[in-house]
C-alpha cells in the first residue's frame, strides 16, 4: 500500500429528486511509473491508480480505467443524477493491489 494516500470527495449535502449534481474527487497519491530507480539503483515498482468507480445505492454511476500517463494526485469531476436519498461509494484501485474507499451521503430536500 502506498503511503500518504488520502481520498477526498465533494458531494452536495442535499438535492431535489431528479437533479443533476457535480461530484469532485481528488486522491493524494504519488503515482510511481515503474521506470525510476532509487538511490541504490533498484527499480521503484510501478504504483498508479489504475481504476476509479463510483456507485450510488449499489448502482454503478461511473467506472473509469486510468492509464500510466495519469498525473500525480488525480482529480476527477463528473455529473450524476440523484433519483433518491442515498450514499455514493467511491473506490480507487492501485497497481499494488491496494483499494482506497470513501463514501458520502446525500439527502433529498
Amino acid at each position: 500500500m502506498a503511503s500518504g494516500v488520502k481520498p477526498r470527495v465533494k458531494v452536495p449535502k442535499t438535492a431535489a429528486a431528479g437533479d443533476t449534481i457535480t461530484i469532485k474527487t481528488l486522491i493524494s497519491h504519488k503515482m510511481e511509473s515503474g521506470q525510476r530507480k532509487d538511490d541504490d539503483g533498484n527499480i521503484i515498482p510501478r504504483s498508479i491508480i489504475n481504476r476509479f468507480t463510483c456507485d450510488f445505492n449499489g448502482e454503478n454511476v461511473v467506472d473509469i480505467v486510468l492509464e500510466a500517463a495519469i498525473s500525480t494526485n488525480p482529480y476527477l469531476e463528473f455529473e450524476a443524477i440523484v433519483p433518491e436519498a442515498g450514499e455514493f461509494k467511491f473506490t480507487w484501485y492501485d497497481d499494488d493491489g491496494s483499494i482506497y474507499e470513501t463514501a458520502k451521503s446525500i439527502a433529498i430536500g
